[in-house]
């Protein structure tokens, strides 16, 4: 008897190819507009677990994100160089600048307090061979001007007015300057248009 012996057929599976989406880097806008997100989320969260009112912090701050925006769109550079210094433009946040390159530079209080310095307001920092900064206004802002109550934190001691119910947070050097006391009255300036999380104060009126 001739036996036939037949090879069983081998089934060969072809394993599914998945292709991972490649990683693609975020730009410097792109960073600094998901900070400002980040920023102003934690603010909202932070006001209504502390005293339950809407904080101007708490308001969408397109004043930061249109100047950033400006700035980059202007140049391709992100500084300029010479022999002996370094010009960075970038926008006034409330309290330092944050540039062009991505960097956030301290401003001192005050310059800022003395200059009047709004949110969204341009500045030119030069840093010379000696490494000293220089700051300059460049682009002011357009204003609002508001009046309200000068308050203060009793835990950080962070000086704020507040208008209408909501609050925005004040330099010290700017309180310190017109010898301010809570409960004093504060002429303040905003930037007309957008929110912003602070205020710079043109006056303050004893009571």
């Amino acid at each position: 008897m001739i036996s036939f012996f037949r090879r069983k057929k081998e089934t060969v599976q072809t394993a599914e190819t998945r292709t991972t989406p490649t990683d693609i880097p975020l730009t410097q806008r792109e960073i600094i507009q998901t900070i400002t997100r980040m920023q102003r989320e934690l603010d909202r969260l932070k006001s209504v677990i502390t005293n339950g009112k809407m904080d101007a912090a708490a308001e969408p701050n397109k004043v930061l994100e249109e100047a950033l925006l400006s700035i980059q769109q202007r140049t391709d550079e992100d500084t300029q160089r010479n022999e002996s210094e370094k010009v960075i433009e970038g926008v006034f946040d409330g309290e330092g600048m944050i540039g062009a390159d991505g960097g956030r530079y301290d401003v001192p209080a005050n310059y800022a307090s003395k200059s009047k310095l709004v949110e969204g307001d341009i500045l030119k920092l030069t840093i010379n061979n000696m490494g000293a900064f220089v700051y300059k206004q460049i682009k002011p802002i357009e204003r609002a001007r508001l009046v309200g109550t000068l308050e203060q934190d009793e835990h950080s001691l962070q000086y704020s007015v507040e208008s209408e119910g909501k609050k925005w947070k004040l330099l010290t050097a700017s309180v310190t300057y017109f010898k301010g006391d809570v409960g004093d009255e504060v002429v303040f300036l905003i930037p007309a248009e957008g929110g912003s999380r602070s205020a710079a104060v043109e006056n303050i009126i004893k009571r």
